[in-house]
């Protein structure tokens, strides 16, 4: 299929049930009931007109707004309050209608803001217009008591879904003019044949609004309308438990920090717990409970002390059940409606499913039926029970979905199915006019017609096939007188086209093909000679031939061809099939990165420890595990013979060797650990699973040495020496067992293979349940409808129905085609072949059910061997693709793990399999290779790695998975290898990382530009402090004083300043507003300018200089004061800024030129 085409049916696939505005047909069903909403009645003030009744939706918009209530009115229900409780008043009944009262011109004024942003919100929405439409409601900045907060929490709750549908699009969705771009086009920049991600995410918000606005509607418009059973109110306080109990679920995202951490360590395990709520997690244990009890049941022994009715133990499990299934539908019910409801109870096959096995359950334990025949409706009430299994079904999402993508595309797998009948019938119509009637035949051999087919004869018993003294002679030889009898094959005849169908599906499966074949052979002549002109020739029959075509054409390619159908019907629904190369590569690279897990090798020990250094060389060379893998290898060639003591007896010397050999290489294993243990050290050593597991079987391995050879000669004296080599020799054959398995771990392949197959079996884990579930199913029914058919060829001591236990091995004997037709047919058998008079129930007799076992066995075998068999080997088989993928295919090369398992073993210094968040950023700068990050070239791209860490985690610690997953997607080209859901949240993520990216990028510089404003004000501050504590001239002290620039805050300017301090802190502590930042910044450069003027003007006027006068009187007053005048310049309270000398001394030069 070609890769654009399968793009498109991806996003087919995906807008066949997002993108849908209208509402299901059982919601529909209310569009043809006549539209009665809720009236209220507004309550008129003087002076003004009478108000007709309005809608109550309409009131109700305004009735939420907060009213600061007053003291009076306090008091007043206080009061009221108290005369209820005391009973002293009566009480009045709850009015159904509500009165408002409208009040002056405010509740106008407020009445039409909230009409105008309604309906601008609603024209932003709805309407195609591409202009912005602008708010007109003020924004509620500041109210009295918290009313700003309950106003702008309504607001957000009501715009919510605009705001995070446009409000990342309104700055990029801009044209030149200032008008929106249409939402369902792509812009310019985007490669054309690109699908336009955004304009799908605006389509499906656009249709789950419009389905949304279309309920409320509804709700509206019929009183009905979401009342569960058209009795229990929409906000009633019984539906709000009721609710609280069916919809409570598991969730780990709580605040506390350790609680965080210990939930991401066993992060899979609360995923799990969180898939269903914990009323379904009790269904599925009870209906688990009581499917156990269920195997118990038994027709055997025929006094039926183990059926149900009998059985007291076995009724508390049945009463249990339906006492817990009654409360759950009861609780759902009531919380989510039956059918009419839009979260109803019935929704789909699934539910109308759990309906039928509650329905059965409830009457069969008001019936508790005592008397079951075959074939009665008791006997199918008891078949309807047992489909209690199937009920897990609907519980669990995951298994339900294998089901709905298994049937989703029956079309296609009806149409093969009909194929296959088609070319069953046309072959089976050959048999019948064929050999139709003419393949009975006498059971005696020696008699060839039927009027001579009368009569006994002996038969001979053949008890084995051993050569016993007797055998062939017929004198000897154990017989039995037999009668004769002119009847068909055992299996299978083609006297009419039932039964003809019936030996061809058989045939389907390659079972008795061979016997249809030779019996056609034998019974219809195999040669004929044919002589013209005295020329003989052979002339097979046209019978022997046609099933051989038969064989090829129908089971060689019509059942390849089906089961090709439903394998890649199947795909196609779970969208593997549709997947493109790049998203098949990312695909395979995910499952890939799931296997990889930390090396948990130990530094390098530091140079000092020359012998740990040494130590350390030599366990991680690569010839010294590949002595030790070959070690193993030859651990386990010991066990080519048996080890018993009976094998002792006749090669003592050869079974002493190969126990010698194996005891040695347990030894060299001790030694392995041993160097492992100083190399490493016993923490470092033991924090690998491998080494622990090889630890543990070392141990093990020591204690057989133990018991083996040095044990012996306490038992030779005890007397017991067999029984302890019988017991020393098991134990040695299971370690070096359990030995050979640790060769996985020690060849990357090989490890690289079993996860490969652990972890097939875990995405295949649903499939495997369903198919047991059904097995299940299949089991208890065999239990009813055969449970004490008679012994036959097939059904004997060990393949039997007697109860659930034996059932259930039967049946998985049958998934393989294991004689699943020989199986059949003893269960179909009828009378007179068995013990049946009317009046008997199931257990009273040993007959089978006909018809019954050819429904139950051919549909069996058709959904469980043709159709889930050949899904969980072609899942397996889809896995194992990725082992046997090409290197240049993948998108990260083993290479590239390689390398970031090694650089994580060097951050990752406790073996913990995660690290602080604060280390991400040097594991980044290590990592070389295609995962390699350059913080100077790519430094934005740094940063948001580093930010989504920190993001995602909240600061704690993050796996080993987590940055493996966020460096993949940093690696690939997100367009091309994600699939549309997947892509959506990640392009939301990676715009949520790059605005706040850029906020803190921007706050950051904003910081540095003031701190550098300040060090640059601080370094003058400082320079000029320095010179003037130079100056030396004591005769012009006092006017060298004058002449600072004194700059002391007043008081007002440092409570300014407090206040400027503290708003900052508050500020910084708000949101992060890249234009509140501006805005604020804007402000201090102004108000710094204004500053520096005031001061420069001060400075002008600090230097006018004293008169002639004044200088004198320096100079008189210079000897007495220079103390005081000295210690002037040290004052704490001012800041002096000095000028220069220079300038100084010129300045006073002209002022006394001026003077004179």
């Amino acid at each position: 299929m070609d890769e654009e085409l399968k793009k498109v049916k991806q996003l087919k696939a995906r807008e066949q049930d997002t993108i849908k505005t209208t509402l299901p047909m059982r919601l529909r069903i209310f569009n043809r009931f006549p539209t009665a909403p809720t009236m209220v009645t507004m309550k008129k003030v003087s002076s003004e007109f009478p108000l007709p009744k309005i809608r109550d939706s309409f009131t109700r918009q305004f009735a939420d707004e907060f009213v600061e209530p007053s003291d009076d009115s306090i008091q007043e229900i206080g009061l009221k309050v108290r005369s209820m409780l005391s009973g002293r008043g009566p009480s009045k009944e709850t009015r159904i209608t509500t009165i408002i009262r409208h009040v002056g011109q405010l509740s106008n004024k407020t009445i039409l803001t909230s009409m105008l942003t309604e309906s601008n919100r609603n024209r932003a929405l709805f309407s195609e217009s591409n202009q912005h439409i602008a708010s007109l409601a003020r924004s509620n900045t500041s109210s009295k008591h918290g009313k700003s907060g309950i106003l702008s929490t309504n607001s957000r709750s009501r715009t919510r879904g605009l705001a995070s549908l446009k409000g990342k699009n309104m700055v990029e969705g801009f044209k030149e003019n200032g008008d929106l771009r249409p939402e369902d086009t792509a812009r310019k920049v985007e490669k054309h044949g690109e699908i336009d991600f955004k304009a799908l995410q605006m389509k499906r918000a656009h249709a789950e609004i419009t389905r949304n606005r279309i309920e409320e509607e509804m709700r509206e418009n019929h009183p009905m309308f979401d009342r569960p059973l058209f009795l229990v109110g929409r906000e009633s306080s019984l539906r709000r438990m009721c609710q609280m109990i069916a919809h409570s679920r598991h969730s780990y995202d709580q605040n506390d920090g350790q609680h965080r951490k210990h939930s991401t360590k066993y992060k899979q395990f609360h995923d799990f717990l969180a898939i269903i709520t914990y009323l379904d997690w009790a269904m599925v244990l009870v209906t688990t409970l009581s499917c156990c009890s269920m195997l118990w049941e038994s027709p055997w022994p025929t006094t039926g002390e183990n059926l149900i009715f009998n059985n007291f133990y076995l009724q508390i499990a049945e009463y249990i059940f339906v006492l817990v299934m009654s409360f759950e539908l009861v609780v759902k019910c009531i919380a989510n409606g039956l059918f009419f409801t839009p979260k109803a109870l019935v929704t789909d096959v699934g539910d109308i499913l759990t309906i039928f096995i509650y329905i059965t359950s409830l009457i069969f334990v008001i019936w508790m039926p005592n008397h079951i025949e075959i074939n009665s409706w008791a006997q199918l009430l008891m078949i309807c029970r047992a489909s209690r299994p199937l009920r897990v079904y609907a519980l669990i999402p995951h298994i339900r979905r294998v089901v709905v993508e298994l049937c989703r595309g029956f079309r296609e797998i009806l149409l093969v199915t009909i194929l296959l009948i088609v070319l069953m019938f046309i072959f089976a119509s050959f048999g019948v006019q064929l050999v139709g009637g003419k393949l009975a035949s006498c059971n005696d051999p020696m008699i060839t017609s039927r009027e001579n087919c009368t009569g006994l004869y002996d038969v001979k018993l053949f008890v084995t096939r051993m050569e016993v003294y007797g055998k062939h002679d017929n004198s000897m030889h154990p017989s039995i007188i037999v009668p004769r009898v002119w009847t068909n094959p055992r299996n299978f005849n083609f006297d009419h086209i039932g039964n003809a169908m019936l030996a061809l599906f058989e045939t389907l499966s390659y079972k008795g093909w061979n016997v249809v074949r030779d019996i056609l052979y034998l019974r219809h002549g195999a040669v004929s000679f044919i002589s013209t002109n005295l020329i003989p020739f052979l002339f097979f029959q046209w019978a022997v031939l046609f099933i051989h075509i038969y064989v090829f054409i129908g089971c060689m390619i019509g059942l390849t061809l089906f089961v090709g159908v439903v394998v890649a019907n199947y795909t196609e629904n779970r969208g593997t099939a549709l997947l493109t190369v790049d998203q098949r590569r990312w695909h395979d690279l995910k499952a890939r990165l799931k296997m990889a897990q930390p090396l948990h090798v130990p530094p390098k020990p530091p140079e000092s420890a020359k012998l740990r250094c040494y130590l350390y060389d030599l366990t991680t060379s690569r010839w010294f595990k590949q002595l030790f893998a070959a070690l193993v290898v030859i651990n386990s060639f010991t066990l080519v013979i048996p080890w018993n003591v009976s094998e002792e007896q006749d090669r003592k010397t050869f079974l002493l060797s190969l126990t010698a050999i194996s005891a040695l290489c347990n030894i060299l294993f001790t030694l392995e650990c041993l160097l492992k243990m100083i190399a490493f050290t016993i923490t470092g050593f033991w924090q690998s699973r491998r080494n622990r597991i090889d630890f543990i079987i070392t141990i093990l391995g020591i204690n057989w040495i133990v018991f083996h050879f040095l044990f012996q000669l306490p038992a030779y004296f005890a007397g017991g020496i067999s029984e302890w080599k019988r017991l020393t020799y098991t134990y040695g054959y299971l370690v070096v067992i359990l030995r050979f398995f640790t060769i996985a771990g020690r060849k990357s392949t090989l490890k690289m293979l079993m996860l490969t197959v652990v972890m097939s079996m875990v995405r295949s884990s649903f499939i495997i349940a369903a198919m047991f579930l059904l097995v299940l199913f299949y089991a208890n029914a065999g239990v009813v409808l055969f449970g004490m058919v008679k012994y036959g060829q097939a059904v004997g001591k060990h393949v039997n129905f007697r109860n659930g236990r034996e059932a259930l091995v039967v049946l998985f004997r049958s998934v393989t085609g294991e004689d699943w037709n020989d199986i059949m047919h003893d269960c179909m058998r009828a009378p007179p072949f068995c013990n049946w008079h009317p009046g008997l129930s199931y257990w009273q007799t040993d007959c089978g059910n006909y018809f019954g076992a050819i429904v139950y066995f051919c549909s069996f075998y058709l959904i469980i061997t043709y159709i889930v068999l050949n899904l969980l080997v072609a899942i397996i088989m889809e896995n194992f693709s990725l082992f046997y993928s090409s290197e240049e295919d993948a998108l990260l090369s083993y290479a590239d793990i390689r390398n970031f398992q090694l650089v994580w073993n060097m951050v990752d210094t406790e073996q913990k399999r995660s690290i602080p968040v604060r280390r991400v950023k040097f594991l980044l700068r290590l990592l070389k290779g295609r995962l390699e990050v350059d913080d100077e070239k790519d430094g934005l791209l740094f940063k948001h790695m580093c930010h989504e860490m920190e993001r995602l985690h909240n600061g704690d610690d993050v796996s080993f998975h987590d940055v493996l997953n966020m460096l993949s997607y940093r690696s690939v080209d997100i367009r091309k290898n994600l699939q549309l859901e997947e892509l959506l949240q990640r392009e939301e993520l990676e715009y949520i990382i790059e605005e706040e990216v850029a906020k803190h990028t921007i706050r950051a510089w904003l910081e540095n530009c003031l701190k550098n404003i300040k060090a640059k004000q601080s370094n003058t501050l400082g320079r000029m402090s320095s010179i003037g504590s130079t100056f030396a001239f004591p005769q012009s002290q006092e006017i060298l004083t004058k002449g600072m620039i004194l700059t002391e805050a007043s008081p007002d300017e440092e409570s300014s300043q407090g206040g400027e301090k503290g708003s900052g802190k508050k500020k910084s502590t708000r949101g992060n507003s890249i234009t509140e930042m501006t805005t604020e910044t804007q402000k201090k450069s102004v108000k710094r300018g204004t500053e520096k003027i005031k001061e420069r003007r001060g400075t002008l006027r600090q230097m006018q200089m004293g008169t002639y006068d004044e200088l004198e009187e320096v100079e008189e007053d210079e000897d007495t004061d220079a103390e005081i005048r000295r210690s002037s310049f040290e004052y704490s309270g001012v800041d002096m800024i000095p000028m220069s000398h220079e300038k100084q001394l010129e300045d006073v030069k002209t002022w006394w030129t001026l003077c004179d």
